[in-house]
């Protein structure tokens, strides 16, 4: 199956470097065509224009900021639907609400392109290792027809059914980073503020119940002032 990649910021590139360690045929398009350089010197094929990224690809991935870049791509000039043939999907990585998805995949249906949703959970550091959480819905004859490449990208796989219901989870799950990292923050700065190490605080929560995968890796990084980015407080804004 021929890829293309629409979108090579932060979690399209690691997901780029991927799908060319997994052996696909990839062809990668961005706005700013130096954020392709690191995948075309992998052997990626740089195209010019979403066009083009469709007239090489089976299937599309869109990783983009919002559905207002999903639109752009895929029905502005030279977009995605510009480049249609027999038997091309577009899968959608971006995060946008499910009113917009739902809106979005019936305009590619009238194009005669199937439209998959398929965000993720997990950044570029587990993308590059194949470690994603992969939400999916849509056809599910499509879902199934786009497994190798979701496979090679995801360490689990999950149908949620119609679309739209993918793109209602991984809101949800944002959600939940969101909530996690406030309750973390606010209480390190709580102890801090009282005179106790927050490591101390940290040693207490996760020898309890209330544990989680952040209190137990991103929190020392809160601490030390280490926050090399792998999403942007921007984007989780305009999520919630």
């Amino acid at each position: 199956m021929r890829v293309g990649l629409v979108g090579t910021g932060l979690l399209g590139n690691a997901v780029g470097t991927r799908l060319l360690d997994s052996g696909f045929e990839l062809t990668v398009y961005n706005r700013t065509t130096a954020k392709t350089k690191e995948l075309g010197a992998r052997g990626a094929r740089i195209a010019a224009t979403p066009k083009e990224t469709a007239e090489h690809s089976d299937l599309i991935l869109t990783i983009v900021k919002d559905a207002a870049a999903v639109r752009d791509v895929s029905f502005g000039r030279n977009g995605i639907t510009a480049g249609k043939h027999a038997g091309l999907c577009v899968a959608d990585m971006s995060t946008i609400g499910p009113f917009e998805s739902r809106r979005i995949s019936a305009r590619f249906a009238r194009h005669g392109i199937k439209k998959l949703d398929v965000p993720v959970m997990g950044g570029p550091n587990v993308a590059v290792s194949g470690d994603l959480v992969v939400m999916c819905s849509g056809d599910e004859t499509t879902f199934k027809e786009s497994n190798t490449v979701l496979d090679a990208i995801g360490r689990a796989v999950f149908y949620l059914g119609p679309r739209g219901a993918a793109h209602s989870v991984k809101l949800a799950m944002n959600l939940q980073i969101t909530l996690l990292a406030l309750a973390l923050s606010e209480g390190m700065v709580l102890v801090e503020k009282s005179g106790v190490q927050p490591e101390e605080f940290l040693k207490v929560l996760n020898s309890t119940y209330f544990k989680t995968g952040m209190s137990q890796n991103k929190a020392y990084k809160m601490i030390r002032g280490k926050y090399e980015p792998t999403f942007t407080l921007g984007n989780l804004k305009k999520d919630i």
